[in-house]
């Protein structure tokens, strides 16, 4: 059964398609890249299965349970880490982990919370620190540190390697695999044309909410995506 999928899934926003007719299955341990310009839906596709918005037509599907009308239960099942992850500047990255855990309904010990921010590559020597000192890439490390505590077999990512350096993409992309590795699941939008092939295991191309191709990235060269992307577009 597919971690996640969508049915003919449609959205519209005033007359106007925000997405058409998706029909996509991502399965466990899958890294699924989605790429297009801005406005394409890949953001649209996102929040239809964070439960944010509601499908005009068809479905999305978490574990095989309709997102509608069971928000509430979907999102056991499901992390969001968004371009900007919303974090408490003045907590620390250990309290920021164990805030969110508890709203997720888990306690863990501060051993526990380190464990946590260490498998996300977070240094120890950072974990006490406040977040407002910490890049991008560290508050990155933080939303995925809630993931992994939340147990989620599912992270939703909207642009995370937007604003990073190649180092820290580099490190991101070791992550991402290493949870796909360890059977989560990953669906990613992103307009990174080479990392996508470099972290995926498919990506999808979207054009004015309909996703016109979907490869595997051991069948295509980075060099390649990129001229079927921009013939698409």
């Amino acid at each position: 059964m597919p971690v996640l999928e969508a049915v003919q899934l449609g959205k519209q926003y005033h007359g106007h398609t925000a997405l058409s007719n998706l029909n996509l299955s991502i399965d466990k341990g899958d890294i699924f890249c989605l790429l297009g310009q801005n406005g394409a839906g890949k953001t649209t596709t996102i929040n239809l299965f964070l439960g944010f918005t509601h499908a005009t037509s068809g479905k999305a599907l978490v574990n095989g349970l309709p997102v509608q009308p069971n928000e509430i239960a979907t999102k056991k099942f499901i992390a969001y880490i968004p371009e900007v992850v919303q974090l408490y500047g003045h907590l620390t990255g250990m309290e920021n982990l164990d805030f969110f855990s508890r709203l997720a309904g888990f306690t863990y010990s501060k051993e526990m919370l380190s464990n946590f921010l260490s498998k996300a590559d977070l240094q120890a020597e950072a974990q006490e620190k406040r977040l407002s000192t910490y890049s991008k890439g560290m508050r990155q490390k933080v939303g995925i540190a809630i993931a992994l505590a939340k147990n989620a077999d599912a992270i939703l990512m909207d642009e995370p390697t937007s604003g990073l350096d190649p180092k820290a993409t580099a490190e991101f992309t070791r992550i991402c695999k290493e949870l796909a590795a360890a059977g989560k699941t990953i669906f990613m939008a992103t307009h990174d044309i080479f990392n996508a092939v470099n972290v995926g295991t498919r990506i999808g191309i979207m054009k004015q909410g309909v996703l016109v191709h979907t490869v595997l990235t051991s069948d295509i060269t980075a060099n390649e995506l990129q001229q079927l992307y921009l013939e698409t577009i």
